[in-house]
C-alpha cells in the first residue's frame, strides 16, 4: 500500500518490514492485522487492515461496512511501545537494538536534517558502529 500523509510518502513495498501482530480468527469479520515498518528516513508507520467488524472497517453506505486498510505514521516512542507489546524480544531488539537492563540507556526521538541522516548512515556503514553509538559519542565527546 502507498499513501501520502502530510506530504510524506509511506510505501509498504519500499519500507523495511519490522514485524506484525493479528487479532481475531483469520477469515472472520473481526480479524485484523497490523504490520510495523521503518522507512529509509528512519520514520515508522503501521499498515493495518481488517474485516468489516474490525477497527479497520470502512463505511460503504447506510449500515453497510467492508474491510479496509490504513497507514498510520508513528513516532519512535510509539513504534517502540507497539513493538514491545506485540513482538518477541528478539524481533524487538533486532529493530530497536539491545535492551540495557541497567537503565543506562534512554530512548529519545529527534528530528534531524536529511543531510545529517545521510552523513550518519555513511559513518555507520564506514565504521560498523550503530547510529546510537555514533550519536552518543558525539554528544559525550563534544558537548561536555
Amino acid at each position: 500500500m502507498k499513501k501520502i500523509i502530510d506530504n510524506k510518502r509511506y510505501d509498504t513495498e519500499s519500507a523495511k518490514f519490522i514485524g506484525s501482530a493479528d487479532w481475531g480468527q483469520p477469515g472472520s469479520f473481526e480479524h485484523c492485522e497490523e504490520d510495523l515498518y521503518r522507512k529509509r528516513t528512519g520514520e515508522y508507520f503501521l499498515h493495518g487492515f481488517g474485516g468489516p467488524q474490525s477497527k479497520y472497517a470502512e463505511s460503504r453506505g447506510q449500515n453497510e461496512w467492508s474491510g479496509g486498510e490504513q497507514i498510520t505514521p508513528l513516532s519512535l516512542e510509539s513504534a517502540s511501545e507497539w513493538a514491545q507489546a506485540n513482538l518477541s524480544a528478539d524481533e524487538y531488539e533486532s529493530a530497536f537494538g539491545p535492551v540495557s537492563e541497567d537503565d543506562g540507556d534512554v530512548l529519545i526521538g529527534v528530528r534531524i536534517s536529511a543531510n545529517a541522516k545521510r552523513v550518519l548512515d555513511l559513518e555507520s556503514s564506514r565504521t560498523g558502529k550503530t547510529q546510537a553509538a555514533i550519536i552518543d559519542a558525539l554528544i559525550c565527546d563534544h558537548l561536555r
